[in-house]
């Protein structure tokens, strides 16, 4: 297997990872501080959240499709592992952007929702933390 197919996963799975850091931890604060109201803040992230869906639901995908090459009988050593967790990052991207997104866009108990969606987003992070140590480490995830 030559060394960009072996290291393929790990890019992805940093891609997506980071992406979620970025976003999160640097992007979305930075928009509350420095744009002129809350409301056009929101409205961009809203845009970004969006946007950060869709690189989720890209990277994990690819990483579902390469986990078991075509013609190899045996999977990627971290793929069984991995498994879980993409799937997982992927369900809680779509709900974030499909059922509370367009609560908290309606202001519909706008406390609560945002709760929910910080905390799938949160879990999302980690999902797609637990994916890049498999793909990086290459032993299974404990």
């Amino acid at each position: 297997m030559s060394p960009l197919r072996q290291r393929f996963p790990v890019l992805l799975a940093a891609l997506w990872w980071g992406s979620l850091t970025t976003l999160g931890a640097l992007v979305v604060p930075m928009l509350f501080v420095h744009l002129a109201t809350p409301a056009m803040a929101g409205n961009m992230a809203a845009r970004l959240f969006a946007a950060q869906t869709w690189v989720s639901i890209g990277c994990g995908l690819l990483l579902l499709l390469i986990s078991r090459p075509r013609g190899e009988v045996a999977q990627y050593p971290w793929a069984r592992a991995a498994m879980v967790f993409i799937l997982a990052g992927m369900l809680l991207a779509v709900l974030v952007q499909f059922g509370v997104a367009p609560r908290i866009e309606a202001r519909q108990n706008l406390r609560l929702w945002h709760g929910v969606g910080s905390a799938m987003f949160g879990l999302q992070w980690l999902c797609a933390l637990a994916v890049l140590w498999c793909t990086a480490d290459k032993r299974p995830f404990p």
